[in-house]
């Protein structure tokens, strides 16, 4: 293809390139001359040499091309929505460049963090690979002006909030939590469950609108399904894979800056183990995708817990293995009452594959080890009698309802299972909470 400059988009890019490109050269010169020491202060600083003018410089030259990073991504959102590559291209920039600023801004103002440090250089890495490739896509992809059309922007807004799935999202920062307090001992601080809460978040957002963004065509064929934002139209595909890309990114930067390494990392590790592992490959490939794909909704208490301690013990892979050996039974009931919704998607969920009366059996097999592994916390003295009554008697009730849909079967009965799986996980974690703090 022909590189060109027509369209304003791609000489806004290109614009973006020299604003970064001489960031980088004074920043460059900072570092080699220690001129950082001669300008105290952020994000303004006041000389006390000659030299510390250039630490000044290179400050205000972040503030022009964040001005310009700003002005590229907007016009991307307006102009480029059908744009696959181009699209996610500006979102990933984006949220690279202002998460380079942030890095940039705690070392200054804060000690040095070892993980921050090699954050740092990995960014600058990257950010410049997204740029030339950017620089090159707008103008090879773009070659004519674009209008803005404008759009029903409350509608957007829902439709966006619906990619992230809410009400797993709601779930999973649940356990986020639990992990958090469990791991703290005590009700953590108002500033650690915050950022530790936003981080996860918009990792489980991120995760959930790339999941979308896979399964799009997939969930056509589902009524379950089919009126996602995605799969109904009403968002394009760049919007999707762009708004997961650039939710899953900027999680991993606020959980790096203001939590710390570890818990990044499994985050991290979570959307991986999900979007690629589950999404991409487990859940057309095998009819276990449930069972191993459970793993990428286990990671969030151990977050929680590595976000409150640094650390992972025996603990937070016993909060890993109870929502790994809830999953199965949970996504089976689910699958039971839309069995021919998979079935027509063609995705080898154990009911359509070896039938009703397996799953069932399954239900109840995994139910057991469930019950038996959450009383591994009182066992190993890592909780106390509260935690061990409530869990004797929330699983109790759990095993009363995997007992009837495997004595009874049904859908009505499956449905039950599910809707107090869902409840069963808020209250054995609430207890866990709950329990710690006593």
């Amino acid at each position: 293809m022909k590189f060109s400059l027509r369209s304003s988009f791609s000489r806004y890019v290109i614009v973006l390139f020299v604003a970064v490109f001489a960031l980088t050269v004074a920043g460059r010169i900072v570092t080699l001359t220690n001129a950082w020491a001669y300008c105290d202060g952020w994000p303004v600083c006041v000389p006390t040499a000659p030299i510390g003018w250039m630490k000044l410089a290179h400050m205000s030259l972040v503030g022009v091309a964040s001005v310009v990073m700003l002005a590229v991504f907007r016009k991307a959102w307006r102009e480029q929505r059908e744009q696959r590559i181009v699209l996610p291209l500006t979102t990933i920039l984006a949220v690279m460049f202002f998460g380079q600023a942030l890095v940039g801004a705690i070392q200054v103002t804060q000690s040095h963090v070892e993980h921050l440090i090699i954050l740092h250089r990995f960014t600058t890495i990257a950010l410049w690979v997204s740029l030339a490739l950017l620089v090159y896509a707008s103008g090879t992809l773009v070659a004519d002006e674009l209008k803005f059309v404008a759009t029903n922007r409350r509608q957007r807004a829902k439709d966006f909030f619906a990619l992230s799935k809410p009400l797993i999202v709601g779930l999973l920062l649940i356990t986020t939590y639990g992990g958090l307090v469990i791991g703290a001992q005590a009700w953590p601080s108002f500033s650690l469950t915050m950022w530790t809460l936003l981080g996860g978040a918009l990792a489980a957002g991120g995760s959930s609108a790339l999941n979308q963004f896979i399964d799009r065509e997939l969930d056509k064929n589902m009524v379950r399904t089919a009126k996602r934002p995605l799969a109904d139209g009403r968002l394009t595909s760049a919007e999707g894979l762009a708004f997961g890309l650039g939710l899953s990114l900027l999680s991993y930067y606020l959980l790096a800056c203001f939590v710390n390494g570890l818990a990044a990392l499994l985050s991290l590790a979570g959307i991986i183990y999900y979007v690629i592992l589950y999404s991409l490959w487990l859940k057309k490939a095998t009819v276990q995708n449930i069972v191993i794909g459970g793993g990428a909704g286990a990671i969030p208490p151990m977050v929680g817990y590595a976000a409150a301690t640094g650390n992972l013990d025996w603990t937070a892979w016993i909060l890993f293995a109870i929502i790994f050996m809830w999953t199965p039974p949970h996504f089976w009931a689910l699958a039971i009452v839309r069995m021919k919704d998979y079935e027509n998607a063609g995705v080898p969920m154990l009911p359509v594959v070896r039938g009703e009366l397996e799953t069932r059996k399954q239900i109840l097999i995994y139910t057991i080890e469930l019950v038996i592994v959450t009383l591994l916390l009182p066992i190993l003295n890592l909780a106390g009698t509260f935690y061990l009554i409530s869990a004797l008697v929330l699983g109790g009730a759990l095993l009363y309802a995997a007992w009837a849909v495997w004595k009874h079967g049904g859908n009505k009965l499956a449905w039950r299972m599910y809707k107090w799986s869902s409840s069963y996980l808020v209250f054995i974690f609430l207890a866990i909470m709950i329990d710690a703090v006593l």
